[in-house]
């Protein structure tokens, strides 16, 4: 029908400038903390723009939900300020009509975002660890400065050498920390060499005439070992669920019962019910009339957006942590943009145009 693809093409043009920009703003915000670690010698350059690129994919699962908002709100109030919605009202056209224009374009984007959640998030994060992983496996110690702190592991580990010989592989005078809960274990060594690991393994350094010290937080029961030779194998902490189950499949969520396992399913599963709602509730919260102004709408709605965003968080850590058992899940925190959503269609005083 015309009226259809009128808003649609309305929609379109919006949205698809929004999804770039906010495409390019978050690849560049990643592109600045991964070109640190290949500053600082953590990881390859071409390490660092693979894991670019794979975040943002995963990003787009909130990319395109917020650019679809954005694009609603900006061609629904642009239609409401010419007064065309004032016009299509005249004329028979009601606010349901537009939408369910507009719904049916959003039906479209949904559907793309359902199968980002579904299939492109487990895809990229699985890809992201495997090539942290071989990151890791093909670290090279000629990258390492002496007289500055490193940070290896994902943060893991804290090194400082004050002097590397990177022709052999040797460091001088070094440290190395690394946090446990309550302890922090710090070894102090007048040399060390830093080895490529073995299958399945971290990175492997060798320590000669140092001190080994394992800390309690709580200062009562400090422990310390004068060695000779030390080796220690640099494995990342043991990964908890949430690390595992971002790059699971959805079948095998499914079938959980584990808590996290249950949030990240539910969480896949409502990224395209959060964006058809989205795409709903911008349509009655674009309407402007003189006195409010534009922006005044636009500052109503991006705070309803956020609003929306933090409750659905809350909803997926609440299910995490057991406060909220699988069933009614996440899903209660969309009961709330529901409601907003009928409110403001059909409450008399929410339904003039002017």
């Amino acid at each position: 029908m015309i009226i259809d693809r009128y808003i649609a093409a309305e929609i379109a043009r919006p949205f698809a400038v929004g999804s770039g920009l906010l495409f390019i703003v978050f690849a560049g915000y990643s592109s600045i903390m991964q070109l640190a670690e290949v500053e600082k010698g953590v990881l390859p350059l071409m390490t660092a723009l693979q894991l670019i690129f794979l975040k943002s994919i995963v990003s787009l699962e909130l990319i395109v939900p917020t650019a679809l908002y954005l694009s609603v709100l900006s061609a629904m109030g642009r239609l409401a300020v010419d007064s065309e919605r004032v016009a299509l009202q005249a004329t028979g056209v009601s606010e349901l009509r537009i939408l369910k224009a507009v719904l049916k374009f959003a039906f479209f984007i949904a559907l793309l975002v359902g199968l980002l959640s579904l299939f492109g998030r487990p895809w990229a994060y699985r890809e992201s660890y495997r090539v942290e992983a071989d990151a890791v496996a093909a670290f090279d110690i000629s990258k390492l400065e002496a007289g500055r702190f490193l940070e290896l592991q994902n943060g893991d580990y804290v090194l400082f050498a004050q002097r590397v010989e990177t022709g052999e592989g040797r460091m001088f005078d070094l440290f190395l920390q690394r946090d446990q809960g309550d302890k922090v274990n710090v070894i102090y060594a007048r040399e060390a060499r830093l080895f490529q690991p073995e299958a399945g393994l971290g990175l492997v350094m060798r320590f000669y005439d140092g001190y080994a010290y394992l800390l309690d937080r709580q200062g009562e029961r400090d422990s310390r070992l004068r060695f000779g030779r030390l080796a220690l194998s640099l494995e990342s902490a043991p990964s908890d669920t949430g690390y595992k189950r971002k790059a699971a499949p959805i079948s095998r969520l499914a079938g959980s019962q584990r808590r996290r396992d249950i949030a990240e399913f539910q969480w896949r599963l409502s990224t395209p019910v959060a964006t058809l709602l989205l795409a709903a509730l911008a349509v009655p919260l674009s309407r402007h009339t003189p006195r409010r102004g534009r922006f005044g709408g636009y500052i109503i709605a991006i705070s309803i957006y956020v609003l929306l965003f933090n409750l659905a968080l809350l909803a997926r850590n609440l299910v995490e942590q057991g406060f909220v058992g699988a069933i009614p899940g996440i899903w209660w925190a969309y009961l709330f943009p529901m409601l907003l959503l009928l409110f403001l269609l059909f409450a008399p005083r929410w339904n003039r145009f002017s």
